[in-house]
């Protein structure tokens, strides 16, 4: 699969919010926390297109990483594939292209507690630096 991505923009977030209702709903009805209108809108309330690409594969616009800047870190936000890029490497492959971008250190991050997606980050360095009982806060120093 090719990749590549482009800047995101305020027409991106409607199909975004739906693919992170989409992508997170297995991992937030695990933990008990599915709620139909509270997964979409917490990303419409966070979403800025200036911090956000969308993530094309073959073509198609099929996710989107943000970077933001914080007084901690850089906070590695709004990672999301649809099902059918997952498993193919292309997650992998943007997450290493980010963390070779100049940003400030530390780099941040959480993750549902249980979520695949925490192997991924624990294979780039990610430790964990605190939890609750619904997200793991990781952490990648140097």
């Amino acid at each position: 699969m090719r990749w590549t991505t482009r800047p995101s923009t305020p027409d991106d977030a409607t199909w975004i919010a739906e693919l992170r209702a989409v992508v997170m709903r297995p991992d937030l009805e695990r933990l008990d926390r599915y709620d139909e209108h509270r997964v979409r809108q917490r990303f419409l309330d966070a979403f800025d297109p200036a911090l956000t690409r969308v993530i094309v594969v073959d073509g198609v616009d099929a996710g989107c990483i943000a970077a933001r800047p914080a007084s901690d870190g850089t906070w590695i936000e709004h990672f999301y594939l649809t099902e059918r890029v997952q498993g193919h490497g292309v997650g992998t492959q943007i997450l290493q292209s980010i963390l070779a971008e100049q940003h400030p250190r530390p780099w941040r991050l959480n993750v549902l507690q249980g979520s695949p997606a925490r192997r991924l980050y624990e294979r780039h360095g990610f430790m964990l630096d605190s939890e609750d009982e619904v997200d793991a806060f990781l952490v990648r120093r140097g």
